[in-house]
């Protein structure tokens, strides 16, 4: 029997298909193997799926065989999650387009993994002040030096130093690529690239190999703000990159944090704007450590499965989906009825009807409703 992430990866490698796409495809027929199968004329119930993308997907799977498209990838260096592996970072699922396939090198931290160390992102211009580098390496500093894991893109500027600085101080950082895991950009960064990948984690949706391109780097950040508990933005020009994180963290119900700048520092108005908007103002390495100590600690979860490629676990869950679990039926119910029900945040609820989706349990109807499998 083919295993279920050679399916994930299969659907992954298909152009035109992506995270949305793989997430309706999995809720319309069940899972991935499922889809993987269909009946031609059913892809096009799929919303997004047209003629021209179901004629290339028909194609597709007429020439790829997933189990030897698996085999391949398991024989590379590279490491890699789909969303049904117990190792899937637990916070990505609180986005609305979680990467199908996530590629890793380095140290996996399974409390990381489960959210239950938290990891916050600091992130801002390529081009910093001396002031703005200064405080990135004090706030990384003291945060590595409190527990927390640093998250960045590796750039220039304000990454590096974020890196640096949190490395430095004995901390544990993640760099989230807008290429392969495998290629190092800049490459000026090569040796912080190595350190990272012994003592931390390099992560990126896109395939080995895969070289530096624009358009990606707006799209990692969403990875990069939905891993972390906060985001942190040192200092950001308006049309800054580290603005589309700040962004997205607010729709991701993170909390966003800015180093104050000066209004004749171009560097320093989009977190002029940020504040404007009602980011949290940092005051010192203490007021922002003691903003995060005020974060609500996420649910306990059980220990991980070690296999790379763990089947799904059976039904006795961790309390969290266990709590959601108890109040879904057979009878579809709206997700606000769920949250009521299960008295969790909202957030905490959209994640355990993602996971238990995953695992076959629930199923996802339109308007936003679900009931029990089976």
């Amino acid at each position: 029997m083919t295993n279920d992430a050679a399916y994930w990866l299969a659907w992954a490698q298909l152009p035109g298909i992506g995270p949305v796409l793989l997430k309706r495809l999995h809720h319309h027929f069940g899972s991935l193997a499922a889809a993987w199968q269909a009946d031609p004329q059913e892809l096009l119930a799929i919303e997004g799926i047209g003629a021209q993308l179901q004629s290339r997907v028909v194609q597709s799977r007429q020439r790829v065989d997933p189990q030897a498209l698996l085999d391949q990838q398991q024989a590379q260096p590279e490491r890699w999650w789909t969303p049904a592996h117990p190792d899937y970072p637990r916070l990505l699922f609180e986005i609305a387009d979680p990467p199908p396939l996530l590629y890793y090198r380095g140290v996996v931290d399974e409390a990381e993994v489960r959210g239950q160390r938290s990891a916050i992102a600091l992130v801002g211009t390529r081009s910093p002040s001396d002031y703005g580098r200064r405080w990135t390496r004090r706030l990384s500093a003291a945060l590595a030096r409190q527990g927390f894991t640093v998250v960045s893109g590796l750039a220039d500027g304000i990454d590096t130093d974020a890196h640096e600085s949190c490395l430095e101080a004995g901390g544990r950082t993640i760099a989230v690529m807008g290429t392969g895991v495998d290629v190092v950009y800049p490459y000026r960064n090569r040796s912080l690239y190595h350190q990272i990948a012994k003592n931390g984690l390099i992560l990126s949706e896109y395939s080995p190999g895969t070289s530096a391109n624009r358009a990606h780097f707006p799209q990692r950040n969403r990875i990069v703000a939905g891993l972390c508990r906060a985001v942190v933005v040192l200092e950001a020009p308006v049309r800054s990159g580290a603005l589309i994180t700040a962004r997205l963290a607010n729709e991701y119900g993170r909390d966003v944090y800015v180093l104050p700048g000066s209004l004749d520092n171009e560097r320093a108005l989009g977190c002029l704007g940020l504040i404007n908007s009602g980011a949290q103002v940092i005051l010192s390495e203490g007021h922002l450590l003691e903003m995060l100590g005020g974060m609500p600690s996420l649910d306990p979860v059980q220990p991980v499965q070690t296999e790379l490629f763990a089947a799904p676990p059976p039904p006795d869950l961790e309390p969290g989906l266990q709590q959601v679990l108890a109040v879904i039926t057979p009878e579809a119910a709206p997700f606000d009825l769920i949250v009521q029900q299960a008295a969790l945040p909202p957030g905490t609820v959209s994640s355990a009807l993602l996971q238990l989706e995953l695992l076959g349990l629930v199923t996802q109807q339109p308007g936003m409703r679900y009931q029990r499998c089976g």
